[in-house]
């Protein structure tokens, strides 16, 4: 291999921000830190740090996971876990001017989870919380009303918390990924205002419930059943084996 130079080419930082969603009374939420130090200080932002030399990506946006929620990184061919979380990596930002203090190149990843307690802050943040993704992007679709630089997420993170909506919201047409949103042992019902929730729509009961039955592995009896709703005991259903929905769950046009 031809020597060469490494001090010719400029540094860069490489960081990992998380998109943590989950349903929270019947809306998506997102998790966000008050950031506690410069830049962008008392500003809200998604969690999210620096990788460390001996980390590859996965294991850095695993283990922000770890420390910002409790919860670990589901291994899809692994049985579910209590405190396991659906985890992929979204997308990479690496505009020159997206962090004032160097050249930081960030690797965001989703993360999707059943309603989680109310979160703990650490690293650089002095607190955190579950926001409406309608809040905090606006309702218009807006990005972290930006005409307020004091509400709006730091560095790009609307952006990058648009994205991961997106994703999720169109994910959950062709894959079962709605029931990372679910506790193991979920009603249709449940199931329901997961994809009401994340898609910001108002469903049939009768005609979702028709589809979702009748989509082969979508989801699977466990013979169970719960009054946790109110109202006559409701069915429990677990997730099935199918990853790829057929047909799948097109998302009403509103």
């Amino acid at each position: 291999m031809p020597r060469y130079d490494p001090s010719t080419f400029p540094p860069f930082a490489v960081t990992v921000d998380l998109v943590v969603l989950t349903v929270r009374r019947h809306a998506l939420c997102a998790l966000v830190v008050r950031r506690g130090e410069p830049p962008f200080q008392g500003r809200w932002a998604l969690p999210g740090g620096f990788v460390k030399a001996d980390e590859d990506l996965g294991a850095a946006a695993a283990r922000e996971l770890v420390e910002e929620t409790g919860l670990c990184a589901q291994d899809p061919s692994a049985p579910a876990v209590g405190n396991g979380a659906h985890l992929e990596q979204l997308a990479t930002y690496g505009d020159p001017g997206r962090d004032p203090r160097m050249r930081v190149v960030s690797v965001a990843h989703l993360a999707l989870a059943p309603d989680l307690p109310a979160p703990r802050a650490g690293g650089d943040a002095n607190s955190a919380r579950w926001a409406s993704v309608d809040d905090l992007l606006g309702a218009d679709g807006s990005f972290g009303h930006e005409a307020d630089s004091q509400t709006a997420l730091a560095f790009d993170h609307a952006q990058i918390l648009a994205d991961g909506v997106e994703r999720a919201r169109s994910k959950i047409e062709y894959s079962s990924l709605a029931t990372a949103f679910c506790p193991q042992e979920f009603t249709v019902g449940e199931l329901r205002r997961v994809y009401e929730a994340v898609w910001g729509v108002v469903l049939d009961p009768r005609n979702f419930h028709r589809k979702v039955t009748g989509t082969p592995g979508f989801l699977v009896p466990t013979g169970g059943t719960t009054t946790r709703q109110g109202g006559r005991p409701a069915q429990l259903f677990r997730a099935g084996a199918a990853t790829v929905l057929n047909p799948p769950m097109l998302r009403p046009e509103v």
